[in-house]
């Protein structure tokens, strides 16, 4: 009697949590490379966090769906603030093992909110050189978490800036505010 050993694919294998960690020397190799990839597909500083970004959006869009089914049972969310605070803390730790530092609210304006974080994983093993001093890496965060608020419906620009460390400017288009109000309303 011969035994059949059936091929397991990656779609028969359980979405549940998992191991998630990926060791630091592997990040770092491979996000060097996708910036060298990026380098040398523009020619500005600005473009190349541009591209950075994009690439970040991507992440973030595939992200969203995985931690929605793996934390959240499916559900998601659609109050402001709770979107911030799921990408505070659920989306930072399953990304970079642990929460960003701060979430902010601008005073002086409605539509922005700032997550601050002390020390940025992604540019923490980037030698950035002389002729691109004020390069930022950290755009590709901002683009993750531009991605996952786009695509739950909180239309936003995410930047990145340094201050304090790495703050993720985060400015919400007028529709969201609106929204938001009115769920408040309720």
């Amino acid at each position: 009697m011969s035994s059949l050993k059936l091929k397991t694919t990656i779609l028969d294998r359980s979405i549940s949590k998992g191991k998630n960690e990926v060791s630091l020397n592997g990040f770092a190799l491979l996000f060097s490379e996708i910036v060298q990839y990026c380098q040398n597909r523009v020619s500005t500083v600005p473009e190349l966090q541009a591209k950075l970004s994009e690439f970040g959006q991507q992440v973030g869009i595939r992200m969203l769906d995985l931690l929605i089914v793996r934390e959240k049972n499916g559900k998601r969310e659609i109050k402001l603030l709770q979107i911030l605070i799921f990408i505070k803390s659920t989306v930072w730790k399953s990304l970079f093992g642990k929460e960003a530092d701060k979430l902010e609210h601008a005073n002086d304006d409605d539509h922005t909110y700032y997550l601050i974080e002390k020390e940025s994983l992604v540019n923490r093993f980037i030698s950035v050189p002389k002729d691109k001093g004020n390069l930022n890496c950290a755009a590709f965060s901002a683009g993750i978490i531009e991605g996952i608020l786009n695509t739950s419906n909180f239309p936003a620009k995410v930047t990145a800036h340094w201050h304090k460390g790495t703050t993720y400017m985060i400015k919400f288009d007028e529709s969201v505010i609106v929204r938001d109000k009115q769920l408040e309303g309720r």
